[in-house]
């Protein structure tokens, strides 16, 4: 094979790649509505304020409280935490090597937390969940500086977002039980999903162009 068509090759291999990977990040912002879909058939209230996440994955039930779909929650977990996996190492060329980490380790948390429900050994569960909680902002905070120059504006927003789930994340480890504990996780979590969503749509955008396949 000629040197400049093996270059265009792996140009056109590692465009698709990454329109790939951006996909995976683009459709995680889906998780938020499994979270609806599970607390709408809990049974004994739950509270988006002051309920985690992870009570709608917990797998007994009791007269007091039950998820019956805690099924679908823990799919969830394993399910946009592979997508994460994916989607970073797709894009690790834009990422850079220091983000695309983070985002694995985060990936991989949100897999062992969806395998390690929280009402069959919470300490195991605590154990799968915290580096997400600790890799997700600092992600954000390295890609928003990553992408000053380039992209001011997006690179703002993703500089703020790692800023606030950083602050909510300590918050909601410092609070405990408290009243606001499951707003202050998912101001946490939830903005994770939407910046790296926009920076995934960034991604799509400036590929459009780019060839689909090999000129003939």
């Amino acid at each position: 094979m000629p040197l400049a068509q093996g270059r265009r090759l792996q140009r056109v291999t590692g465009v698709r790649a990454a329109r790939w990977g951006a996909l995976a990040l683009l459709v995680r912002p889906a998780y938020i509505a499994t979270e609806f879909i599970v607390a709408a058939a809990t049974t004994g209230g739950y509270s988006f304020v002051s309920d985690s996440v992870s009570r709608l994955g917990e797998v007994g039930c009791s007269a007091a409280y039950c998820s019956p779909r805690h099924e679908l929650m823990n799919g969830s977990f394993v399910g946009f935490g592979a997508l994460l996996v994916v989607g970073a190492v797709l894009l690790a060329r834009t990422l850079g090597p220091w983000v695309t980490g983070l985002l694995v380790v985060s990936g991989l948390s949100s897999v062992a937390t969806g395998l390690a429900p929280l009402d069959r050994d919470a300490t195991l569960h605590a154990i799968a969940a915290g580096p997400l909680f600790t890799a997700q902002p600092i992600a954000l905070i390295v890609l928003g500086a990553r992408l000053r120059s380039d992209r001011p504006r997006l690179a703002g927003g993703l500089l703020a977002a790692g800023v606030l789930t950083g602050t909510a994340a300590v918050s909601f480890v410092l609070s405990g039980d408290g009243p606001a504990s499951g707003a202050l996780e998912r101001l946490a979590l939830w903005p994770v999903l939407l910046g790296l969503a926009g920076f995934a749509w960034t991604r799509i955008r400036s590929l459009r162009d780019e060839p689909h396949t090999l000129a003939t």
